[in-house]
């Protein structure tokens, strides 16, 4: 109970400071309506949400959270304020986790947009809640780590944004946002697979159409498996590059 109270203030605090400011509402409502525009201009016809749906939720989350997560960390390392949040009476997992809860929540946010203008407005029938419940959550728990393992590394918030499109960009490809892994050549395949995001678009496609190439079950093991992976490098790393 007393863990909770750190937690919970660390938390609120982030909410408060950065992910409940008004450009940054907006920007995770204008974000996924400007991925459509871009869907319909590309095609110059009405847009097929069932093929567009995965790819705007997955843009969403992904870069939502690793954009904002770059912000927060990088700026409280630079001004050194994160070395004072290490005086909480709460160990360096739970301190980790309630600084990343905020990114987790606001890529939840940034999915709801896209999701409920697909329901609403589109008549978009959703096959699976439950392997869209679990593809959102997920993915936004996994994008949310995987910031915070590359932001640990940057010094400045234009180095963590750099690093963070490195891996961006490569996933528009080769993680079926809006190619489908089995579509892309045998030779890059692989490279498919060993992307956390990959899976939780899986997850997302299942939910509305019923094609997957993993079964449920399969992609939030597999999903879960990354996200204690990243979860423990990026404590180790802290660990190493941060508490001296």
């Amino acid at each position: 109970m007393r863990a909770l109270i750190p937690f919970w203030s660390i938390l609120s605090k982030d909410m408060k400071n950065y992910y409940l400011k008004p450009p940054n509402i907006s920007w995770g409502i204008i974000f996924p309506f400007a991925w459509m525009l871009m869907m319909f201009i590309r095609t110059k016809t009405a847009i097929n949400i069932q093929e567009v749906f995965p790819g705007i939720v997955s843009m969403s989350i992904l870069f939502g959270t690793t954009s904002m997560l770059a912000v927060t960390i990088t700026f409280e390392r630079k001004a050194r304020s994160f070395e004072r949040l290490l005086l909480a009476p709460i160990s360096i997992e739970s301190l980790v986790f309630a600084k990343i809860s905020g990114a987790i929540l606001f890529g939840i946010f940034n999915s709801l947009i896209p999701v409920l203008v697909a329901i609403f407005y589109f008549k978009l029938n959703i096959s699976s809640m439950f392997s869209l419940i679990s593809g959102i959550i997920l993915l936004s728990v996994v994008s949310t780590l995987l910031g915070l393992y590359i932001s640990v590394a940057a010094k400045e918030v234009f180095e963590a944004q750099t690093y963070s499109n490195f891996f961006r960009f490569p996933m528009i490809f080769l993680c079926g946002l809006f190619v489908p892994v089995l579509s892309l050549p045998i030779i890059i395949r692989p490279l498919s697979f060993i992307l956390p995001v990959t899976y939780g678009v899986d997850l997302l496609r299942n939910s509305i159409n019923g094609i997957h190439i993993f079964q449920t079950a399969v992609n939030i093991v597999i999903l879960l498996g990354f996200i204690v992976l990243l979860f423990t490098l990026s404590i180790y790393n802290i660990k190493k590059k941060w508490i001296k």
